[in-house]
């Protein structure tokens, strides 16, 4: 033996004799027939999951913004100074009444409104009767065009009541860490304005809605949950879930079907 394969074949009549072949060749070492099935099966159920996945989170929300919906026309829970849970919180329209601290203004920096470029003005007031604060956006107001100056804006330095809505800053995609100085931010959450400052905050932001004649503008748009972004995503996992059982079953029943002239190889010898 010369190291080559012994292949038993069959000629145009039906003989059959013995042929060398200088490579592996189909009666060489086989793929297993389980392993296509297996990757199928494990291809359809990945992405079937990740498409039930997404479907879980639209449905999540879907309710999200229905507990969105009858918060803004429920009537408003009043927050005081006990510590207060997020979830309870979250979306829900809120009544607060204290004083500003106009020391502590924080001014979310590039925030449009009609293509024009300003801040939106977010100050702690200190809950009447506590030492606790929250933290209210009160509104947006244009930049100059000198953006070393900063707007001028009135606030009341009397006992006022806020009502707004309560809501928690969505993450945000910073491609450095940004070290903001002054009153200026581009980032803001709770946890780094205490971090910050060092004063005492509920978990949340309220953002204010009544009018307190300060000229902030106050026009808040509807949150966008990404509802219909999740469908899309859950769609194209189902459709490569589904492309996946189409090839499957394509080439097993290309390859099941018994070929014209095929049998068995007989043993050598048998003619």
């Amino acid at each position: 033996m010369d190291g080559k394969l012994q292949c038993s074949v069959k000629d145009k009549a039906d003989r059959f004799h013995m042929r060398a072949d200088p490579v592996p060749s189909s009666c060489g070492r086989r793929r297993p027939r389980w392993l296509p099935a297996v990757a199928a099966f494990a291809g359809i159920a990945l992405t079937a999951g990740a498409g039930n996945w997404q479907l879980g989170r639209a449905h999540d929300k879907e309710r999200l913004q229905q507990a969105y919906d009858r918060g803004a026309s429920a009537a408003p829970l009043r927050l005081t100074a006990a510590p207060a849970s997020v979830e309870v919180l979250r979306l829900r329209r809120v009544e607060v009444e204290g004083q500003f601290v106009a020391k502590g203004l924080a001014l979310l920096d590039n925030k449009t409104r009609n293509g024009v470029v300003g801040y939106e003005v977010v100050m702690p007031l200190r809950i009447d009767g506590s030492t606790m604060h929250v933290l209210v956006n009160r509104g947006w107001i244009a930049a100059s065009r000198e953006r070393a100056r900063l707007p001028v804006f009135s606030t009341p330095e009397a006992l006022v009541k806020v009502t707004g809505t309560a809501v928690v800053p969505g993450r945000f995609l910073e491609l450095s860490k940004i070290e903001d100085s002054g009153p200026v931010w581009q980032n803001l959450t709770v946890g780094r304005y205490f971090a910050r400052s060092g004063i005492q905050v509920q978990p949340v932001i309220v953002q204010q809605q009544n009018e307190l004649d300060d000229g902030l503008i106050r026009s808040w748009e509807r949150p966008d949950f990404g509802i219909a972004r999740h469908y899309g995503y859950a769609g194209q996992w189902f459709s490569l879930s589904a492309l996946i059982i189409f090839l499957f079953v394509f080439f097993h029943v290309k390859h099941s079907r018994p070929k014209k002239n095929q049998e068995d190889a007989a043993p050598p010898g048998s003619d």
